[in-house]
């Protein structure tokens, strides 16, 4: 069963983004248990919410978890975030197993994406949901996006993978054979077409979306060039 722990609210302008503290977190417990991606998912940018820049949160997808090592896995990263957070920030993690995101956490989620919401609505939903979530320094406002991330997470299609496979040994161009072979499930144009041939222009390093459980590149043809059309 596919483990969420999610993320929020570790980093300050001058330093690295979560997704940064996402992916070293995964590099270190990869030695235990199998990870499948990282994605980041946007919430809601306004004047009333603290946020560094774009006011995202990064999901780890983990599997091969069991039961008797939660506790300790909880605490491990927790401890990592402590550690490594940015001073200043109001850091917040998150886990739960699949089936425990139901349908008020993934709507918890969806409105992150377009509301304003509390710290108290997130303890109650997650301690009714039986959700592992604690707030790890400064107003603790972080655990807000790490609960709708969770939620966003398990929806199957929100946000955007930030590691998969290995996407990010690609840079600026490659040919389509070379990104679905790192691990990306198939690319779709703007109009519904499946791309099975030619070069992608992308930022960086090709980054899908997450659509039905899976990393999804969509694409759109500019003066006869196929680049990557990222939504968020």
């Amino acid at each position: 069963m596919i483990l969420y722990i999610a993320l929020d609210d570790t980093d300050m302008p001058t330093s690295p983004g979560t997704g940064r503290l996402a992916r070293e977190i995964a590099l270190h417990i990869n030695q235990k248990y199998t990870v499948l991606g990282i994605t980041r998912h946007q919430l809601l940018v306004h004047p009333d919410i603290p946020y560094t820049s774009h006011n995202s949160a990064a999901v780890l997808h983990l599997t091969g978890v069991q039961d008797e090592s939660l506790d300790s896995l909880f605490d491990e990263i927790a401890e990592i975030i402590k550690t490594k957070a940015a001073e200043g920030s109001d850091p917040g993690v998150c886990m739960a197993f699949h089936d425990q995101v139901n349908p008020a956490v993934v709507i918890f989620g969806k409105d992150a994406k377009s509301m304003i919401l509390t710290k108290d609505q997130a303890m109650t939903l997650a301690m009714n949901s039986g959700i592992r979530l604690l707030g790890l320094g400064g107003t603790n406002g972080g655990i807000i996006g790490a609960l709708a991330a969770v939620g966003l997470a398990a929806s199957g299609s929100d946000g955007r993978y930030i590691q998969v496979g290995t996407i990010r040994d690609l840079h600026g161009e490659a040919d389509v054979k070379e990104i679905l072979k790192a691990g990306i499930s198939s690319i779709i144009s703007a109009d519904g077409k499946r791309v099975s041939e030619g070069r992608i222009r992308f930022r960086k390093f090709p980054q899908p979306m997450r659509i039905q459980n899976t990393p999804i590149l969509l694409v759109r043809e500019i003066d006869g060039v196929w680049v990557v059309d990222r939504r968020d």
